[in-house]
């Protein structure tokens, strides 16, 4: 029976009863709680670490593990929910265990999925996720109650082995396009000997930065985002004032529209092309080459920075990206020695390269959006099985 079958057969006027989770579930507590570095690579028993991600099994058999039952085990401080009918070890603390009282365990976990996250911005911890109201049909007929939960719960494991199956391929199809396209990016920055130079980029541009930002001149809300190198190429969590922004801008280095910014800690030489729209970087952490476009073009050095070896001192590690790593990384440039052609290389490997990482990493197009389409998919259906309607005193 297909979602929109049931919910129409669905008898009108069905009771439902809205209880809150805490009054559902019990909670579990683990018997051992394991360190990071106690982790092992291989063995029987899954670690479930923050993230409610499983990781390396544990090899000694004699650690205590949570018993095989039906578990929803919820993420404190997190977006994440998991259903496990399986043994396993906890890996890490911020864990909330649950065990269903009644026979409707895979119920709960959909139901508390699907209401969790529609109320996620106020419910991230277990203080308050403990709150969320689940939809109990025909409460007073138990019988026919797990009946209907039971059926949605069919329906719902349908759509997640579909949803499943269907991303499984498309990633692997996306796998195979970012081989292809990480392929021919090394083919096309790859050149016969005399049609290109390796030319340091401090030949081409000069490194710039910032002006430093002092932590009282942030806040948690404002005019302008202020990106750190936590947060650089995501979401900004700090702002400056307009003012601010405006002075520094006109009196100091400041990054033009089309500008490639490069991580210089963290996860070195990540590459992010500033917009255009207001807003600030972190000093030091977050750079730039202001670059003589007639040598290399923006696009073409920000591909550049996807395969660039960093210059290192002879039996040196590079655990900081600092200006002079920069400036002594060589870049191929085509045909040096004729710029207009030079140009016209660079913008048809750029031209190449462009579709093939519009087609593998952006969410608007091609293999990506297919996969979120899905899980949007996916979460319309399971949001439309659990729209029982709230009593007014409970919908307020």
């Amino acid at each position: 029976m297909s979602a929109m079958n049931f919910m129409e057969k669905l008898p009108d006027g069905t009771e439902i009863e809205w209880k809150v989770l805490d009054k559902l579930v019990n909670t579990v507590t683990a018997p051992e709680k394991l360190k990071r570095e106690a982790y092992r690579v291989t063995g029987k028993v899954p670690i479930i670490d923050q993230g409610i991600e499983f990781i390396a099994g544990y090899t000694d058999e004699d650690i205590a593990t949570v018993e095989i039952d039906k578990y929803i085990i919820f993420g404190d401080h997190s977006e994440h929910i998991k259903y496990v009918d399986f043994a396993f070890i906890q890996g890490a603390d911020g864990l909330k265990i649950l065990r269903p009282i009644f026979d409707n365990s895979k119920y709960i976990y959909y139901a508390f999925q699907n209401f969790y996250q529609k109320e996620l911005s106020y419910k991230r911890h277990w203080s308050t996720a403990k709150e969320t109201l689940i939809p109990i049909p025909c409460p007073e007929n138990p019988k026919k109650s797990l009946e209907i939960q039971t059926e949605i719960v069919r329906i719902l494991d349908a759509f997640t082995e579909l949803t499943a199956e269907l991303t499984a391929e498309l990633t692997a199809e996306l796998t195979a396009r970012k081989k292809q396209y990480n392929y021919y990016r090394d083919q096309l920055l790859s050149f016969e000997e005399g049609e290109v130079e390796l030319k340091p980029l401090g030949d081409i541009g000069d490194v710039k930065m910032c002006k430093r930002i002092l932590k009282n001149e942030t806040q948690s809300e404002g005019d302008v985002p202020f990106y750190k190198i936590g947060t650089f190429g995501k979401q900004a969590d700090a702002f400056i004032s307009s003012e601010i922004y405006e002075s520094y801008k006109s009196r100091y280095s400041f990054p033009k529209k089309g500008d490639v910014l490069i991580s210089a800690s963290g996860t070195i030489g990540r590459a992010v092309v500033y917009d255009g729209q207001p807003a600030y970087f972190q000093d030091s952490n977050i750079v730039w080459l202001d670059n003589d476009e007639s040598i290399v073009t923006n696009r073409y050095l920000w591909h550049f920075y996807k395969v660039a070896r960093w210059f290192v001192s002879e039996g040196g590690t590079i655990d900081r990206l600092y200006n002079d790593n920069i400036r002594k990384t060589k870049i191929p440039v085509p045909y040096p020695n004729n710029p207009k052609k030079s140009l016209a290389e660079q913008a048809r490997i750029v031209a190449i390269l462009d579709k093939f990482d519009a087609l593998t990493n952006s969410i608007s197009e091609g293999l990506p959006r297919e996969i979120a389409l899905r899980q949007k998919q996916y979460a319309y259906y399971r949001d439309l099985l659990l729209n029982f309607p709230k009593p007014k005193e409970v919908a307020a």
